[in-house]
């Protein structure tokens, strides 16, 4: 089987975690543009393997939690027909420790209570002892907190913002820009959650965080996704070279070495490393009960809705 020399492999990987595209990265490496998306899907599993494997036990004391939009194919309401449940709206539920910056559990999905429950339930697997959880005023955290958290102690609280309306004009009202803010609201919903540490601050800057680093997070470009499975892996490339190699500018360490979860700072040929370790170890191999399914990270829409079939109507003469 042909591959990659290493030094290839590691700019490919170094253009996508700078925010070039898929044909950029190739144009600057000079590669074809399948060479790229095949080694973003061979890394993505890997990157998706060794972050579920290794952020168990983790002592994070204070989590943040939010969502954010991009799309696969086309917007929602452009979805073509024949294309429903594989385009349209993908969000990503993302969560972060406020203390080290490490990125522990994400998914990728719809936006609604299967999806919020699916992070949640992780994040309970992953965070040992007692910590305290703040969401925003997002309707299905209310019950998915509480039916993962089942009969464990946490400090929740959500951070409720109320908005203004919006000084953007009546037409592009909602598209790009949102309402002002004009006040937020803090309610406790378990547990005694220290009101001085519920915010959203950090999680919502890691958003942009994953819009500058990855093109297909982008807004008003061509760059979006086009399969729900490379977005997904993407994501997991995303926050593999964000918690094992990007020093973050306050702590001077990376996230991953602020958690305890590793001792060193990585860099990309150690991701490749990682990537061919999965390849001839892992890949086909079937992994234990306690590790997710790689598959469990790439639904998106199990059941999609049928559009009513069109109405031939009658020509007038």
């Amino acid at each position: 089987m042909n591959r990659l020399p290493l030094e290839k492999r590691v700019q490919i990987i170094r253009c996508l975690v700078e925010g070039n595209s898929i044909r950029g990265t190739g144009r600057l490496v000079d590669v074809s543009k399948n060479t790229v998306s095949k080694l973003l899907c061979d890394v993505g599993q890997a990157c998706h393997w060794y972050q579920d494997t290794h952020f168990r036990h983790l002592n994070c004391k204070r989590v943040q939690v939010d969502e954010i939009w991009a799309f696969v194919g086309s917007k929602e309401k452009n979805i073509p027909e024949g294309k429903e449940g594989s385009y349209g709206d993908c969000w990503t539920w993302t969560s972060i420790c406020a203390d080290t910056k490490l990125v522990p559990s994400w998914v990728v999905g719809l936006r609604d209570a299967q999806y919020a429950l699916a992070l949640m339930e992780d994040l309970a697997d992953r965070i040992d002892g007692r910590f305290q959880l703040t969401t925003d005023g997002h309707r299905p955290y209310l019950e998915t907190v509480r039916h993962a958290f089942d009969g464990r102690e946490i400090d929740y609280a959500m951070l409720i913002k109320i908005y203004g309306d919006s000084s953007v004009p009546g037409d592009a009202k909602g598209r790009y820009s949102p309402a002002e803010c004009t006040g937020i609201r803090k309610k406790r919903l378990s547990g005694n959650p220290d009101p001085k540490h519920v915010s959203t601050s950090y999680v919502e800057r890691n958003n942009l965080t994953m819009r500058m680093g990855m093109r297909r997070f982008t807004r008003l470009t061509n760059g979006f996704s086009k399969k729900v499975v490379n977005h997904s892996h993407a994501v997991a490339l995303h926050f593999m070279h964000y918690n094992f190699v990007r020093i973050h500018k306050t702590l001077r360490v990376a996230p991953a070495m602020a958690a305890g979860v590793t001792d060193r700072l990585w860099s990309v040929e150690d991701i490749v490393e990682v990537a061919d370790h999965f390849e001839r170890n892992i890949k086909d191999r079937r992994v234990s009960a306690r590790v997710k399914p790689l598959e469990d990270y790439k639904v998106f829409k199990p059941d999609p809705p049928k559009r009513p079939a069109k109405v031939q109507l009658p020509r007038m003469e």
